[in-house]
């Protein structure tokens, strides 16, 4: 098949945690014999700060990551008679502008022979439904959600069998075990401060237990607030700025053990859904321990990872992994062991490839079981 791939961000990561998974299920796709181009518009947001930030060579060791994508920038026009011309599958990601979503969709809903997939990756749907409602969906053929949580809410705005559970999952070419780099910290956290979505959670997942701990920590991100690092500091994490996202897996490898904090829409409205940092410490080969939140799916078996209820208990379970090899070791095993038999970007891939099977033989899609659930 021919794949036209529209997302606000491929060539930079930079607040972009969707850049991990997306670049590897299109490399994917491009393993499996699939022509892959994708489209994104030369002024976004997020590639515009990854060269503010990191000057115009940040994305000089870009293109190298997926040899065979074929990546093209569009700046206010974009020919979509040009870009669609030949299209078997044309996935639109839920970060473009309304008025592209819309007139994609119109070309699909006038004939055109392509199909058409929306691919929702946020937690709007329930934070700001007035968001979602910009978007005319009505050409499109099914969407991808990346949780089933988030699903279920469009099978109530009346996709029924149109839409599909499609986590995101690791990129094993790249997120992998470095073991011949030095593990020089004890605590390593990769995410951004953001917008207040939670700052009180990392100040007790996080900033406490790394003080009271006496650990030596490093974190990585964007959109640190003055007042965010001066917490930080006063923990005595050291604050590296932002991490492109290739390079993580280097990152990963320098600590003893990370932690996952997620935002709290997700905790509170999304739950089931664990985002891309779980997948990406698992698949490094660090220990994780989670602040709350429901594997209402079974992605991870026990062992896989610890969940700490409160702050008190992040700081038991931290000490204890970091005092136990043997715990810390096997808990790597079990995590590797879930990311390479059910949530690698081939994984993805292949199950892509079968919502689009199932889209063109039957013309009423069934939502097949989700592939990565743990029995």
């Amino acid at each position: 098949m021919k794949c036209v791939l529209f997302y606000h961000a491929f060539s930079s990561c930079w607040n972009n945690g969707n850049a991990h998974f997306v670049r590897g299920f299109a490399r994917e796709l491009h393993a499996l014999g699939h022509e892959v181009v994708v489209y994104e518009p030369v002024d976004g947001w997020s590639r515009l700060n990854a060269m503010r930030e990191g000057g115009t060579h940040a994305m000089d060791e870009i293109p190298a990551l997926f040899p065979g994508i074929d990546v093209r920038h569009y700046d206010a026009f974009l020919d979509l008679a040009e870009a669609l011309h030949g299209a078997d599958l044309v996935i639109v990601h839920e970060w473009n502008s309304p008025d592209l979503i819309a007139q994609i969709g119109r070309r699909r809903a006038q004939g055109a022979s392509f199909t058409l997939l929306f691919h929702d990756t946020h937690h709007r749907a329930v934070s700001a439904p007035e968001e979602l409602a910009q978007f005319d969906l009505d050409g499109f053929d099914g969407v991808l959600a990346f949780g089933e949580v988030l699903r279920q809410i469009y099978l109530k705005l009346g996709w029924a069998d149109r839409a599909f559970t499609w986590h995101e999952a690791a990129d094993v070419a790249l997120y992998r075990p470095l073991p011949h780099i030095a593990r020089t910290d004890d605590l390593i956290w990769i995410g951004n401060w953001g917008d207040g979505e939670r700052s009180a959670e990392l100040n007790e997942f996080l900033v406490e237990p790394v003080a009271e701990l006496k650990l030596r920590a490093s974190a990585y991100g964007v959109r640190y607030s003055d007042a965010a690092l001066e917490t930080i500091w006063a923990a005595g994490i050291r604050y590296r700025g932002w991490l492109p996202a290739h390079r993580a897996p280097a990152a990963f490898a320098s600590a003893r053990a990370t932690v996952h904090v997620p935002r709290g829409p997700y905790v509170r409205s999304l739950p089931g859904i664990p985002t891309i940092r779980v997948f990406e410490a698992m698949a490094c080969g660090i220990p994780l321990v989670s602040a709350p939140w429901s594997d209402s799916e079974g992605l991870f078996p026990d062992g896989s990872y610890f969940s700490a209820a409160n702050g008190a208990q992040m700081k038991r379970t931290l000490r204890m992994l970091l005092a136990d090899r043997e715990l810390s070791s096997a808990t790597v095993e079990a995590g590797l062991r879930v990311i390479r038999e059910r949530h690698t970007c081939r994984h993805r891939a292949e199950q892509l490839l079968g919502i689009v099977d199932s889209i063109r033989i039957s013309g009423q899609p069934q939502q097949r079981p989700y592939v990565g659930a743990v029995a």
